[in-house]
């Protein structure tokens, strides 16, 4: 390192190609390796500590890189969301990870760009700690070159670029979308707009007071009130977002105003130090800040997934509320609920045997492959729907639901537990509500699904099914002689995305106003007339995501055959409820006396079918819900352990509700 160090005092260097070659010294083999790192910064500073001529060679090719590069477009543009959209940022991140943007030679962040050009820079920058560059900064000895009189030109650009960041937050503050969620806005004196003419005053007095006593200046207390209160009213839309809906454009907005109000105070905290301490040495950790995160978020300039990741989290959080508030209806906590969750199963068991029998026979009809799973697909559609209007259950449809609810008790700020008894006792209540649920489906659907199958058999003189078919469908069942396990897999992350539409159809029913809108309509008034007209459009605000989800829901289960058949793919469903009263419908067409062994591996089979169901789309949903609410590190060992220890002490709560009201 010392050889390369003394090559900056040659006069015909490049300082680009210089500090790039000195990064290349101090990066570590592998990214994680913070300590080596660290040891190799401290070798720089020991020996920039003990050759002053090496150090201020260092510090003349510093200015010179600072006098000579604009600096504008990195403090601006730099880890600040684009002012285009979420879309248009993915395509321009593929573009560039498919041919890399063109580098302006004259940028401060094209010189960046060069010196750290590995996408996992970032990771180390970060990691070293910035009281790891403090000392770098320290060990340069800035002190000992002489003060210029005149603002300098790294200061002077500072104060360029935020200007152009307050004019940007001005602008993107009083867009037609957050003024519609934010009425105050236009009614009384924006805080994006009034930032805007305290910080150009500020600016504009600041070269004035450069070199002269603190107090010939005003500070900037006043102007970080007023960005505090922009940030608050960010905050206050999404909470209003959260109960009226978002889009991913508004979410992606916000996103952009945040970022560039904490932009303008990171520059802040260091021309505001500089004024009261022009030496420098106070603004050293306001500097290496947002130095290390420049370097940051330049390494990351083009990482779609990162992009993607945090952007549809935000979105995932409204949308697995709107959810939540649903999934709440479905964790029952006392008798009265209990009862009211079993009868409800049992509405959802008894149409799940009607659409079962309707499956057989609509098969019986030899349909083209499209129109059979297009009418397949209507079947189970329409049927789930019809539960839903008839206020039942579908026992497999809860866990997308109820996890969104769990999810929330879990701390978003840094993974803890708000309070794991609550946390055990909502889970014991989840599971016996869903086991209450799986036996009201279960219960009556095989029953039912029997005596249709024995009906149609007293009433036709044929059964059903044939004996073959009934063979056929207990084989399909059964634990160990099909890909049951596997169908459930797929059929639980069909429920998966079932939930994520039920709650996506919400907010936009929310976010859109489409109760409103509806009522706005002339010709279903004068039809149906005022009363109806109100009824009916505060039932498609309260149910739009139920029913688009139960008709998608239906539409995943018949269409997953037909396009493992068109595409040649081992996959097909297998759902619990409409395996039980498969079992029931071949039960009778065995004569009521199939195989011992086939009949028990086909119940087995359903057992696994419904474990298989809940477990998937539990599993799912949750991991979505606590990644919407960034929560990472969860402690599944503490959660585990308590919840093994509420079963041994309460089993009761698992499986029957309490005793009393």
């Amino acid at each position: 390192m010392e050889q390369h160090l003394a090559r900056f005092a040659a006069a015909d260097a490049d300082a680009a190609d210089l500090f790039a070659k000195l990064i290349d010294e101090i990066r570590p083999k592998r990214s994680a390796d913070f300590e080596s790192a660290r040891r190799n910064l401290q070798a720089f500073c020991h020996i920039v500590g003990l050759r002053p001529d090496l150090r201020r060679a260092i510090r003349e090719r510093l200015i010179e890189l600072s006098q000579t590069h604009r600096h504008s477009e990195l403090y601006t543009s730099t880890g600040i969301l684009p002012n285009t959209s979420f879309i248009s940022e993915c395509f321009r991140r593929i573009g560039h990870k498919i041919l890399p943007e063109a580098l302006d030679q004259d940028l401060l962040r094209s010189m960046l760009r060069k010196a750290f050009r590995r996408p996992s820079d970032g990771e180390w920058v970060i990691g070293v700690g910035e009281t790891a560059w403090l000392q770098l900064i320290e060990a340069l000895h800035f002190e000992e070159q002489a003060a210029s009189p005149e603002l300098p030109r790294p200061l002077a650009e500072i104060l360029r670029s935020l200007r152009v960041i307050s004019y940007w937050i001005a602008a993107a503050g009083m867009e037609p979308e957050l003024l519609r969620l934010e009425r105050a806005l236009e009614t009384y004196d924006s805080p994006f707009v009034t930032q805007n003419e305290e910080l150009i005053a500020y600016i504009d007095s600041y070269p004035l007071a450069w070199g002269k006593a603190a107090g010939t200046m005003s500070d900037d207390k006043h102007l970080r009130v007023l960005l505090g209160q922009c940030l608050q009213v960010i905050e206050k839309i999404r909470k209003r977002a959260a109960r009226d809906g978002t889009s991913i454009r508004l979410t992606y907005h916000l996103h952009r105003l945040q970022q560039l109000i904490l932009r303008c105070e990171e520059l802040l905290d260091i021309v505001d130090t500089l004024r009261q301490n022009p030496a420098g040495q106070a603004a050293y950790p306001a500097i290496i800040h947002l130095f290390t995160r420049l370097i940051r978020d330049e390494c990351q300039r083009d990482n779609l997934r990162q992009h993607w990741r945090h952007n549809t989290e935000l979105i995932a959080l409204r949308v697995t509320d709107n959810a939540r508030a649903h999934g709440e209806h479905y964790i029952t906590e006392t008798r009265n609920e209990y009862g009211a969750m079993a009868r409800s199963a049992a509405i959802g068991g008894f149409i799940i045997a009607l659409m079962a029998c309707s499956k057989i026979l609509l098969a019986k009809g030899h349909m083209p492959p499209l129109t059979g799973a297009i009418v397949f697909c209507l079947n189970y559609g329409l049927g789930f729907c019809l539960i839903h209007i008839l206020h039942g259950t579908v026992a497999t449809k809860q866990p997308a639901m109820t996890a969104n609810a769990i999810a929330a008790t879990i701390s978003q700020s840094d993974g803890k537990l708000r309070d794991i008894e609550v946390l055990t006792r909502l889970i014991a209540r989840t599971i016996r509500s869903q086991i209450v649920a799986i036996l009201g489906n279960i219960g009556i659907a095989i029953p039912l699904a029997g005596l249709i199958a024995y009906a149609v058999f007293s009433l036709s003189g044929e059964h059903l099914v044939s004996l073959e078919k009934a063979g056929s469908l207990l084989e399909e069942q059964s634990l160990i002689r099909s890909g049951a396990v596997f169908y459930a897999a797929i059929a639980g992350v069909c429920l998966f995305l079932a939930g994520l539409i039920n709650g996506y159809f919400d907010n936009y029913s929310a976010y859109n106003r489409v109760p409103e809108r509806i009522l706005q309509l002339e010709w279903p008034r004068r039809l149906f007339g005022e009363f109806r007209m109100r009824r009916a459009a505060a039932y498609i605000g309260d149910n739009l995501g139920a029913l688009t989800g139960n008709l998608v829901f239906g539409f995943l289960l018949g269409g997953t055959t037909i396009f493992g058949i068109l595409f040649g793919l081992p996959i097909d469903i297998r759902h619990v409820a409409f395996s039980s009263a498969f079992v029931g419908i071949a039960f009778v067409g065995f004569g009521f006396a199939p195989d011992c062994w086939t009949l028990l591996w086909a119940v087995l089979g359903v057992l696994a079918i419904g474990f298989v169901n809940l477990a998937v789309s539990f599993a799912l949903a949750l991991n979505v819900a606590l990644r919407a609410r960034q929560v990472s590190g969860t402690p599944w060992r503490m959660i585990v352990g308590a919840i093994s220890r509420h079963l041994l002490q309460h089993p009761r709560d698992f499986f029957l509700p309490p005793k009393k009201d």
